[in-house]
């Protein structure tokens, strides 16, 4: 029998898609952190989306309280440091940050997402992303 790679998928199946593959290109607003779970961790992708509001901190996903502390420690950090990074502390109070950390329903938990959540946050400008990780 001689198996060709036209044949690989009736054989094996169709590819596994696998997200993390998926998010290779470095895009505005995501980062890549890591987490922890009882049976291991994992990668994970931090998007952060600013729009006009009224300074609410808006966090999605299934996030543990180690990580929403990270989450208001990021903003903490981004509020003393604004002026450095040419921001103007006002935009805070008229601005809404939404912060969403995807994976479906797997709860997260990570020390250092503020690091990740920051990276997402401030890319060196806003038309530069932030890197990835890579392989």
């Amino acid at each position: 029998m001689r198996i060709t790679e036209r044949d690989l998928e009736r054989y094996l199946g169709p590819p596994r898609f696998l997200p993390e593959t998926e998010a290779r290109e470095p895009q505005v607003g995501v980062a890549t952190g890591m987490y922890y779970t009882p049976v291991g961790g994992d990668i994970m992708f931090v998007e952060v989306s600013v729009m006009p509001g009224k300074g609410n901190l808006i966090l999605t996903g299934q996030l543990g309280d180690v990580m929403k502390e990270s989450a208001r420690a990021a903003l903490s950090y981004a509020k003393k440091n604004a002026e450095r990074f040419g921001i103007p502390l006002e935009k805070f109070d008229r601005s809404d940050i939404h912060i969403h950390v995807p994976a479906g329903a797997i709860p997260k938990e990570g020390p250092s997402a503020g690091v990740a959540i920051v990276s997402a946050w401030y890319p060196p400008s806003p038309r530069c992303p932030c890197g990835t990780i890579s392989p």
